[in-house]
């Protein structure tokens, strides 16, 4: 268990692993998107959005992520054509405390809750808390939360007489603040309650199968808890939160890191009236505050390598060589969130890279990867356990 950090050893730790998966800091976008004249043409007209600070008490997580993304369209990163990921480093309304903030826009497959959660567990194990395990859920998309909503309505209302006074209030608001309550209460009518996931849409269920998928297959220690619940205007299909363990792998009283994230797509439809798929996280040092003076958030890591993948399990194992590599000292740049093969590629040759490491399904279950110098046109097939040693003498 590692010692509790300073607010200023949490930022750079934050930003070291958010740039090793690809998020770039909000500032930097910003500035980019500021001066690029592509941006400058957009012709899709300004999208506007209508959030409050009433909006900042609905995600749970202090208001960062209505922050992320309020800057997405106060910041026009809408102009830049794909996918966006984004970080941001904060001190906590009220409180102060050190935050860092993770928002990947524009991509909708289950890819991007894998790269989130990802990013923090690489983020909290350099602060040295490797001993520590996911829980997961999933409320589904509008007509599963519409089913979902029903029943738990029905639920509540047949033991009407046996809800706190407090939730009884509450569900004249709407059914889930209400739920909300009974849970922080740890009620045994929230242990009763409906289970969110038995009302999923097959489009949701295939969703949430794929970040279980993911949980296998990084060895992530994990548990699905029905619990996990996010207010109904905020979340939609994927939520999870991250819990530090103790040496006994029991809960670690007065955890000094507070870490939520999911998928809010909903927040963003109704503030915005854009759909546009959205996921975040947040990670808030406990009883530390934010320094007066922000650390330099830029990425100066110089990098040879590119990681290219194609197809959903080729992408899991490329994020697992990401964390090898990370682990290793070794700088890679990648574009995870693509299914083209071919845009990888140029990114990586544009970007002047020397070596791509390539993983389709085939080198996926041959447990390979392809090898290739981009400057001499030649490759090679290398297993992935001597990857990373094969890497550094490439490197070195």
């Amino acid at each position: 268990m590692g010692s509790i950090p300073t607010a200023t050893e949490f930022l750079k730790a934050g930003a070291n692993a958010a740039h090793h998966f690809g998020f770039t800091h909000h500032d930097v976008i910003k500035d980019a998107v500021r001066n690029d004249p592509a941006c400058k043409a957009f012709e899709g007209g300004r999208q506007e959005h209508n959030a409050s600070a009433a909006d900042r008490k609905l995600d749970s997580l202090h208001g960062m992520l209505t922050s992320g993304a309020c800057a997405y369209f106060d910041s026009r990163f809408y102009t830049r054509n794909g996918p966006v990921l984004f970080y941001t480093t904060d001190s906590v309304p009220r409180t102060g405390e050190s935050a860092v903030s993770l928002h990947i826009v524009n991509v909708q497959k289950s890819i991007a809750e894998a790269i989130l959660i990802q990013t923090v567990r690489a983020f909290i194990s350099d602060l040295g808390y490797d001993n520590h395990i996911v829980r997961v859920n999933s409320l589904g998309d509008q007509d599963s939360v519409a089913r979902y909503t029903r029943e738990l309505t029905s639920f509540m209302r047949k033991r009407i007489d046996e809800l706190p006074v407090s939730a009884r209030e509450l569900m004249r608001e709407h059914v889930f603040d209400a739920l909300i309550h009974l849970i922080e209460k740890e009620h045994e009518l929230a242990d009763k309650s409906p289970n969110p996931m038995e009302y999923l849409s097959d489009q949701s269920r295939r969703h949430f199968r794929e970040i279980v998928e993911y949980l296998d297959m990084s060895d992530t220690p994990y548990e699905i808890d029905p619990k996990l619940i996010g207010h109904h205007q905020c979340y939609s299909d994927t939520l999870f939160a991250i819990d530090l363990k103790n040496e006994n792998a029991g809960p670690l009283p007065d955890s000094p890191l507070y870490i939520r994230g999911g998928r809010y797509d909903t927040f963003v439809s109704r503030m915005s009236k854009v759909r546009v798929p959205a996921a975040g996280a947040v990670i808030v040092l406990r009883d530390r505050r934010a320094p007066l003076r922000q650390p330099r958030m830029t990425n100066d890591s110089v990098s040879s390598i590119f990681m290219v993948q194609l197809g959903f399990a080729p992408k899991i194992k490329s994020l697992l060589i990401i964390e090898a590599l990370r682990r290793a000292g070794i700088s890679v740049h990648q574009d995870i969130v693509s299914d083209s093969l071919g845009a990888q590629l140029k990114k990586a040759e544009d970007g002047n890279i020397r070596y791509a490491i390539i993983i389709g399904q085939k080198e996926y279950v041959d447990n390979m990867v392809i090898l290739r110098d981009l400057k001499a046109r030649n490759q090679e097939l290398v297993p992935i356990p001597s990857l990373v040693a094969q890497l550094k003498r490439m490197v070195r």
